[in-house]
């Protein structure tokens, strides 16, 4: 399998997985062009498109895709059945894609049917989680996020996470906010920023390597606990979650 981004809006990627016949998966089209161009380029022939959640900047390509071709199964979440989803799917579901299985993982907290699809070692998940961060709280709770994150922190180390948004740089300095003097977040601060100076990609990242460079992963982590004290004391780690999400919603 050979995994592709493509691009879109202003820090939007749209995932496309193709094998060596050819074929090819696409997730989250938000936008029909950027696609339907790399389609001709690469000679692409669509068999799928997977849907995370029902936001407009990954699903509002969808319905101009199958006017071009027809043969696409869209799986989405219930939550999408008016942008374009032909096959609805939920937690524990399997979708057959390519002659793979992805697993339907239901993440609430962006939005109440977010899901993602994992197919070792890709995970197409969305707006849950981003390198150094993880999706605003637009329907969701807290509590529900935090546990989307717990099931996405379970998979194998080296899962790639395979996220919506190029929101990496922006992650860390919130990050660094809270653990200035963190060694790893620090280096990989570091390695981001000279990436974006050069305009290149942060993504796709390994889940080993987030559960370092992540605050949100590390709500169980002495240091970060011990910075969290100075200003209140919270007992669980789904608190502490809930009070960095606050914190980077005003950061």
């Amino acid at each position: 399998m050979n995994l592709n981004s493509i691009p879109a809006f202003q820090d939007n990627y749209i995932w496309v997985l193709s094998n060596n016949d050819k074929h090819c998966l696409i997730v989250d089209p938000g936008e029909a062009a950027p696609v339907l161009k790399a389609i001709a380029e690469h000679n692409w022939v669509p068999d799928a498109i997977l849907l995370t959640h029902h936001h407009q900047d990954h699903v509002g390509g969808v319905k101009e895709l199958l006017q071009h071709f027809p043969q696409i199964v869209v799986y989405g979440p219930a939550e999408t059945q008016d942008k374009g989803t032909t096959h609805v799917v939920e937690d524990g579901d399997i979708a057959l894609v390519l002659g793979h299985e992805f697993t339907v993982i239901a993440t609430p907290g962006h939005t109440l049917g977010h899901i993602c699809y994992f197919s070792h070692p890709y995970l197409f998940c969305g707006d849950t989680l981003f390198s150094g961060g993880c999706g605003r709280l637009f329907e969701g709770t807290a509590s529900q996020m935090y546990q989307s994150l717990k099931k996405i922190n379970s998979l194998p180390d080296d899962t790639l996470i395979c996220c919506a948004h190029e929101y990496t740089l922006a992650n860390m300095k919130f990050a660094l906010s809270i653990l200035p003097h963190d060694s790893f977040i620090n280096e990989y601060y570091r390695k981001v920023n000279e990436l974006r100076v050069k305009k290149q990609m942060t993504l796709p990242v390994i889940l080993k390597n987030e559960r370092r460079n992540n605050l949100f992963l590390r709500t169980e982590d002495i240091d970060l606990i011990n910075e969290i004290n100075k200003e209140t004391i919270l007992q669980q780690p789904e608190e502490r979650f809930a009070w960095l999400r606050s914190k980077k919603d005003t950061f």
